[in-house]
């Protein structure tokens, strides 16, 4: 039985899996000007979430249906062009790694750290633990959904100071957005992996690489 419990606990942005850090790509949007007030978040978040977004639920639905972790992770990268992304990436699925072994001990965990010492994609990571959870990929789909867009809301909120009632706004009016891509997600994973969406942000990747050189900047990514 999915225990919607062990759902909160994975999706809480205070679960310690090291997305504060990380602005989604919010910062270097603001820097640029794309970002200035919640409406600009509101159209930056709605383009996430329908393509880097969608592509990363589904991978992470995939892995907790019990796909392949490895052909999983070669997917990932193979969708993620940025270099930058992808050490991101990595990067993130190191930190879920720690908090989803503490939180949710098991051999598909054990055995996903053993095989990626140096950590697998986030999305891949995210499902492993939904599964050892209990949970399904709608419910990883979602988790990653969700934080699709709360990352660059929460991170605005601190960049330009942008008042946290109109950033939990922007993400209550999206709610409907990210379960269409949740269900979509999940449909694609079960049709395997071959199916799953490759849906791409060109912009997000560009600047992800220019943001990466910057001397000084408050987010990771």
């Amino acid at each position: 039985m999915t225990s919607r419990a062990a759902l909160l606990v994975l999706a809480d942005g205070r679960f310690p899996a090291g997305g504060h850090a990380h602005s989604g790509g919010a910062e270097a949007a603001v820097a640029a000007g794309r970002i200035t007030d919640a409406a600009s978040l509101a159209a930056f978040c709605r383009g996430r979430l329908h393509t880097s977004g969608l592509t990363a639920a589904a991978l992470a639905a995939a892995a907790a249906l019990g796909h392949d972790p490895y052909a999983l992770d070669a997917a990932a990268d193979a969708r993620t062009p940025s270099p930058a992304l992808r050490a991101a990436a990595r990067k993130l699925g190191r930190q879920m790694m720690r908090a989803a072994r503490a939180a949710w001990p098991g051999p598909e965990l054990d055995a996903l750290a053993a095989a990626f010492p140096r950590g697998a994609h986030q999305p891949v990571v995210l499902g492993t633990a939904a599964r050892a959870a209990g949970l399904g990929p709608e419910d990883a789909a979602h988790c990653v959904a969700y934080e699709t867009v709360s990352g660059p809301a929460t991170a605005t909120v601190r960049l330009l100071s942008l008042d946290p009632f109109q950033a939990t706004a922007v993400l209550a009016r999206l709610a409907p957005a990210m379960d269409r891509v949740a269900e979509e997600a999940a449909a694609a994973a079960r049709r395997g992996i071959d199916a799953l969406p490759a849906a791409s942000a060109p912009l997000l990747d560009i600047t992800a690489e220019q943001h990466a050189a910057w001397p000084v900047r408050l987010f990771a990514s």
